[in-house]
């Protein structure tokens, strides 16, 4: 049986994979993320928004990077995770 993702857990998910990019283009996103693409854009508008992510207009295209917000966003998730499975929860 198939768990769905929390949003946490797409948030986390859409942060990583800006972080192993440097930068990157909204069809990657929509790929690493495995959202629809309004999904993925209410998801981005949110990650602006709350300063996790930058949108950067280079070469005629749109890309998104993680901003330090971000970052420590996912440090802050993975210290969770750790704890979260110490205890077997």
């Amino acid at each position: 049986m198939n768990q769905r993702r929390s949003k946490i857990q797409i948030v986390y998910d859409l942060l990583i994979a800006a972080k192993q990019k440097g930068r990157i283009k909204p069809t990657h996103l929509l790929y690493k993320g495995n959202l629809s693409h309004l999904r993925l854009k209410e998801y981005i508008d949110s990650l602006i928004q709350k300063e996790l992510m930058i949108k950067i207009s280079a070469d005629g295209h749109n890309y998104y990077k993680i901003s330090e917000k971000g970052v420590k966003f996912i440090s802050d998730i993975e210290k969770m995770k750790g704890i979260t499975e110490a205890f077997g929860l």
